[in-house]
């Protein structure tokens, strides 16, 4: 066979290699997850459907016991819910969310509180909300904030909402976190029919990251002697202080308190954790599609916080999960931008309030 012939194919079959590796073979688990927080942050568009529900909670103190009207919280917030139905789109940026609570127990009750952002303006609809007597002027209104002046008045630049500086931010930090962690000891592929996933996501693989009881030790030391301080390293670049909202004194404090506590204090606590801290359950399940985006998350977490010391304990269980649909497509806003008719501002807002007694 003619050398450069052969060379010519060996070439071709390399590329088809590489293409067809790219769009049908799963990737290992730590290097997928690491692909799909890269791709999450080229999502300029999509839909987004977010749940997280208090399964269980169990609190143990001397408040609790002395204070009955902590249990009548406890049990408000026990199987309580969250979601969030919302649209996002980059550019021009616009984005809408309705956020429902849904409290149980004795003082069950629900409402939505629509919400509506551009570059420039935050609209939050005013609920109705019965043990909060709000003036019927304003109930079903927009309370428009200028995010400019929220910015100024909170001591940060309003380019702290730069969506693109966000989640390029937002990339180094995963990239970094997952780098640290062992991709046999904290990842797996669960098989798509065993992962539970809603009907109609789009899922070529499914990984799971997770932390036993047995590997939680192993995991906070990892946390916070690897990735704590380069994620520090990383928040402290100039091109970032707008968007974490820390002064450059503040981030150098945490990193010198992170430096001057001895290796013997971490280590004891570390230590410690087994005493006060048991995993029951925690994992994080991501789902990705063809075209290496992740299309559905999954958390569940069922864990005890037992303080040896003053007999606090306290019982968690809980699970959250986000859909992301017509990733990257052209989006339908169902609120739209409030017309002036339907806004209020802070000042008529605040003159409403005064006036109910």
């Amino acid at each position: 066979m003619n050398k450069k012939f052969a060379v010519l194919i060996l070439t071709l079959m390399m590329v088809m290699s590489v293409v067809l590796a790219g769009c049908g073979s799963k990737q290992e688990p730590k290097e997928a997850m690491k692909s799909a927080a890269t791709n999450a942050m080229k999502m300029t568009s999509y839909e987004m459907k977010s749940k997280v529900v208090i399964n269980d909670l169990k609190v143990t103190t001397k408040d609790t016991a002395n204070d009955p009207s902590m249990d009548q919280v406890i049990n408000m917030v026990k199987n309580a819910d969250i979601t969030v139905d919302g649209v996002y789109q980059q550019e021009p940026m616009q984005s809408e969310l309705t956020m429902g609570i849904n409290l149980k127990g004795d003082m069950s009750m629900s409402f939505n509180i629509p919400m509506v952002m551009t570059k420039e303006k935050l609209y939050v609809k005013v609920p109705s909300i019965p043990m909060l007597p709000l003036p019927e002027s304003v109930v079903g209104k927009y309370l428009v904030l200028d995010l400019k002046e929220l910015a100024e008045q909170q001591g940060t630049n309003v380019n702290s909402l730069d969506t693109a500086k966000t989640q390029k931010l937002s990339n180094e930090v995963m990239n970094t976190l997952f780098n640290e962690y062992d991709g046999t000891k904290y990842f797996k592929d669960i098989d798509t029919k065993d992962a539970h996933l809603p009907e109609g996501v789009d899922a070529k693989q499914v990984v799971q990251f997770f932390v036993t009881n047995d590997n939680v030790k192993e995991a906070a030391d990892i946390f916070i002697n690897k990735a704590l301080p380069k994620i520090l390293d990383i928040i402290s670049k100039d091109e970032y202080k707008d968007v974490v909202g820390l002064s450059k004194e503040e981030i150098d404090n945490a990193k010198n308190e992170l430096n001057s506590t001895s290796k013997n204090d971490l280590n004891k606590g570390l230590n410690d954790l087994k005493n006060y801290v048991k995993i029951n359950q925690f994992n994080v399940n991501t789902a990705i599609n063809k075209k290496g985006f992740p299309t559905y998350q999954d958390m569940i977490m069922n864990a005890e916080f037992n303080d040896p010391d003053t007999k606090d304990n306290v019982l968690l269980s809980m699970q959250g999960s986000n859909i992301y649909s017509k990733i990257n497509e052209k989006q339908t806003f169902k609120i739209g931008i409030p017309k002036d008719t339907e806004v209020v501002t802070m000042e008529e807002f605040q003159k409403q309030m005064n006036g109910v007694n």
